[in-house]
């Protein structure tokens, strides 16, 4: 569940906004506000996630606010004017709603979000979606735009890449935007272990160990000296060595 505030001066843009977030399953509306002002109580009392945002309002504008904030949940601008895209831009919004928009244009918005969140481990997947299945063999993630379904057995590696990691199996690689963390939260850890601050690896397709790198398949990965410890208790637990 996706948990949000909606700020602006206008009664009647808020009232459409709730209106919109109450047709989505997987968002929580916390509260509508009138002014920046009154958001900030919440935001420093209520854990949010995502924040609707106006960005011309009086006494303090959306852009001051949002510039004027240490944790900064995911926003998306709700504006009547075409000329602070840019600014948004830079400022890392996740979208840019130009009023009056439709709910199709909402719901591109929030599932972006959606997306955004899930895969930087923020939020769980939504039950439909999958997340890992009760026999723990496969997951889903969220590539190209569609959910692609990763069997567990058949994962070799996984490659961290900045704000991305690639899911290695018998195929083409899987890249998704993710966070190291968030993927090795759903892999048992009896199978796979990390080897090094930007590699996890199955331990059943191991082809060998050399002393500072395994190989796996036809790649060679390095092994970080703040993992061989952990890795090579795991390989004696698993009595891989004799």
């Amino acid at each position: 569940m996706i948990r949000c505030i909606a700020i602006d001066d206008e009664k009647l843009a808020l009232d459409l906004i709730e209106d919109d977030i109450r047709k989505v399953p997987f968002l929580e509306l916390v509260k509508t506000c009138r002014s920046g002002f009154e958001a900030l109580d919440v935001l420093q009392n209520e854990k949010i996630d995502l924040l609707f945002l106006d960005i011309q309002m009086p006494d303090i504008s959306g852009i001051q606010f949002l510039k004027s904030l240490n944790n900064k949940p995911l926003v998306i601008f709700t504006t009547a004017y075409e000329k602070y895209a840019l600014e948004g831009f830079e400022l890392d919004v996740i979208d840019y709603l130009l009023k009056p928009y439709s709910f199709e244009r909402f719901l591109k918005a929030v599932n972006k979000a959606q997306e955004y969140l899930i895969n930087t481990g923020n939020i769980q997947l939504p039950e439909t979606a999958g997340a890992t299945s009760p026999e723990g063999n496969f997951f889903f993630v969220k590539s190209d735009y569609k959910l692609v379904k990763i069997e567990i057995s058949e994962i070799l590696y996984i490659e961290s890449l900045k704000d991305y990691v690639k899911i290695y199996t018998g195929g083409k690689p899987i890249l998704t935007l993710s966070s190291m963390k968030a993927i090795e939260e759903r892999l048992p850890s009896s199978d796979f272990i990390r080897v090094h601050r930007g590699f996890i690896v199955n331990i059943r397709k191991i082809r060998y160990i050399q002393r500072n790198s395994i190989m796996v398949e036809n790649k060679e990965i390095p092994i970080g000296e703040n993992y061989k410890e952990a890795f090579l208790n795991a390989i004696n637990q698993n009595k891989m060595i004799e």
